[in-house]
């Protein structure tokens, strides 16, 4: 990690360094992490705990400490749901690839979008029927 120190006045770099110096301190007093996990593990495993069970690893948590309800959208049900569009038949076909069309709903597809840019228009990539 570097940082650049060059557009610093003094009082900015006094700052910098009493902060430093106070993390530093901090920092110093603390117990090696490995210790205070071990701590940790032995005071859930003396409440009858494993560490997966206290803390729901693999789910973030939410403020009550707990896993937060999964939503309707992770249920699987959709944010529309009360909404459901019928299936509809193509009305456009690119000339160069019979296997891609477009309902005409939602956005244009990119080769649509290329041959309308060339000068072309959509309606000259109608399906007869």
């Amino acid at each position: 990690m570097s940082i650049d120190l060059s557009g610093l006045s003094a009082k900015e770099l006094g700052t910098l360094i009493r902060d430093a110096q106070k993390r530093k301190t901090i920092v110093a007093k603390r117990q090696p992490i490995a210790k205070a996990r071990a701590q940790v593990i032995a005071a859930a495993r003396k409440a009858g705990y494993t560490i997966e069970e206290l803390f729901d690893v693999g789910a973030p948590a939410t403020k009550t400490g707990r896993a937060p309800k999964a939503s309707k959208a992770a249920k699987g049900t959709s944010a529309k749901a009360g909404r459901k569009l019928p299936k509809v038949a193509p009305k456009y076909r690119n000339p160069a690839n019979a296997d891609e069309t477009w309902t005409g709903r939602g956005k244009q597809p990119r080769w649509l979008a290329e041959y309308t840019k060339q000068g072309r228009k959509a309606e000259e990539f109608l399906i007869q029927k």
